[in-house]
């Protein structure tokens, strides 16, 4: 057992931010002395001192021999895995690094079609084919859950020659599939597990949470620590178990994704979050759940207002108790908003404008809330209020959205891929008004954000229905990004 008191990265950088010494290295700012004012004025000086280089004292984050590996390692045992793999780029670049570590070129990979906008640039960085399944539909609340152990299965017998699963664990919802069947399906075939674990990086420290990736037979799972927990925005981990990943490839793919000016500040603080973590995760985790459990009671009770639960009667449509809905992330508030006859976009803006209640994302008919270690009963209090007020004041009677938009989404697009992303993306493309583009392939990533999830990317073949629901999207006051023109008047299509 290590002792996870110590904060190795985290201390070796306080004892080189105080050394009095003349810096002729980057940063050009020189600890601070040649910052912009009115940058100081936001952050003082005091961050800027400790914003440093690879100093000797301070480690390699590619070749690890001292305070990085120290801080890994205490990681690693601190999350449950064997090795572990710090991240500037964000979970982002551990998505990438994973797919281009287990495929290469023409390889088959098998992942959901709700994956995030990450795995599509690691389709396109690797050449890999993808074999995309559908997740479980909840035609109740429109939203697309996990896959299913019986999906991965099936697509196992036919492709049992893909080299990976790759899939996502939670959802921005916070729903969990059946991970340990999917494991136990995939380990079969003697190929890795790979988790996008994004969303549930604090899954272990608490019994009442959800079962963590590894935990669950994953070989490989990405978390963002700054997304839940307490590192800076972009520091994230890569963790591995067993001998189904070949770690050598997984530092080499890193080396491509990641910076080779890595932040000192954001590599400390996953030192620290793991440390406050181990020491007293249980304890900030029920005081989470607590909060959690007070605004999904509280809200629940308003009238026109639900919330994404998950119970013990599985027939009940729309709460879960399926293959693709096991287990629910107690700390993810979704809070369904169409019986109000709003949308999830307009109770979005109300909230955030008229009550400074700010929500992780909109989508047509729900708002998603996260409540981490980091929000108070003072919080909660005013996310209550604003529901409440809501309820009374911006009420409407009636609200035409379309429903099922998700399962005809897939059921469309999940067979439509006609070319690797690869290929499309690197083909000679040509910008084409939107509404001539139905039929041909695009050759960029298309998704609202959040949550990233493309509703389009390269090598899939455009229509109608996408292109009514990017429309309907942006219409009640959705973003369209990654593509180039995100007024979407434009799309990029592979040139005839």
């Amino acid at each position: 057992m290590l002792n996870q008191n110590q904060t190795p990265l985290l201390d070796a950088l306080k004892a080189n931010a105080a050394r009095p010494h003349a810096p002729f290295y980057t940063p050009g700012h020189k600890q601070g002395k040649g910052v912009s004012q009115p940058l100081a004025d936001l952050l003082g000086t005091k961050i800027f001192r400790a914003d440093l280089t690879e100093l000797a004292d301070l480690d390699n984050l590619f070749a690890p021999q001292g305070v990085i590996q120290e801080a890994q390692q205490l990681a690693a045992e601190a999350f449950g895995a064997s090795q572990t793999w710090f991240l500037v780029n964000g979970s982002t670049c551990g998505i990438e690094a994973a797919i281009l570590a287990t495929c290469g070129t023409g390889d088959k990979i098998i992942l959901p079609r709700n994956v995030h906008s990450s795995a599509i640039a690691g389709l396109i960085l690797s050449g890999a084919i993808p074999i995309f399944l559908n997740p479980e539909y909840d035609p109740v609340l429109d939203i697309a859950h996990s896959i299913t152990p019986n999906a991965v299965e099936s697509a196992l017998q036919q492709h049992p020659d893909a080299k990976a699963v790759l899939t996502v664990y939670p959802t921005y919802y916070g729903v969990c599939g059946d991970l340990s069947a999917i494991a136990s399906i995939t380990h079969q075939y003697n190929i890795p597990l790979l988790v996008d674990e994004a969303h549930g990086a604090h899954f272990a420290f608490h019994p009442e949470l959800p079962t963590p990736a590894l935990a669950a037979g994953a070989d490989l799972t990405v978390q963002s620590i700054h997304k839940v927990l307490g590192a800076m925005t972009q520091a994230s981990m890569l963790h591995v178990q067993g001998n189904r990943i070949d770690c050598d490839r997984i530092s080499k793919a890193l080396q491509l994704v990641q910076s080779t000016s890595p932040s000192y500040l954001l590599l400390a603080s996953l030192d620290a979050a793991r440390q406050q973590m181990a020491l007293y995760g249980k304890m900030l985790m029920s005081r989470t759940l607590q909060l959690a459990d007070e605004a999904r009671t509280k809200i629940s009770q308003i009238p026109g207002l639900s919330v994404l639960q998950i119970l013990s009667k599985p027939s009940e449509a729309g709460l879960g108790g399926s293959p693709g809905f096991v287990a629910l992330d107690k700390t993810r508030l979704t809070v369904t908003v169409s019986g109000l006859g709003l949308t999830g976009f307009e109770a979005d803006e109300i909230l955030d404008e008229k009550f400074a209640v700010t929500a992780e994302f909109a989508s047509l008919q729900h708002l998603t809330f996260i409540i981490s270690l980091g929000n108070t009963p003072a919080d909660i209090e005013q996310l209550v209020q604003g529901f409440t007020a809501l309820a009374k004041e911006y009420r409407r009677t009636n609200l035409a959205v379309k429903r099922h938009i998700w399962q005809d989404l897939f059921t469309t697009q999940c067979h439509a891929l006609c070319c690797s992303p690869r290929e499309a993306f690197f083909a000679v493309s040509e910008i084409l008004p939107l509404i001539q583009t139905s039929k041909r392939i695009c050759t960029e990533i298309v998704c609202p954000y959040p949550p990233g999830i493309p509703v389009l990317m390269p090598g899939e073949v455009i229509t109608k229905p996408v292109l009514d629901y990017l429309q309907q999207i942006q219409a009640m006051g959705g973003f369209i990004s990654g593509c180039n023109d995100t007024s979407l008047k434009t799309l990029k299509v592979v040139k005839i």
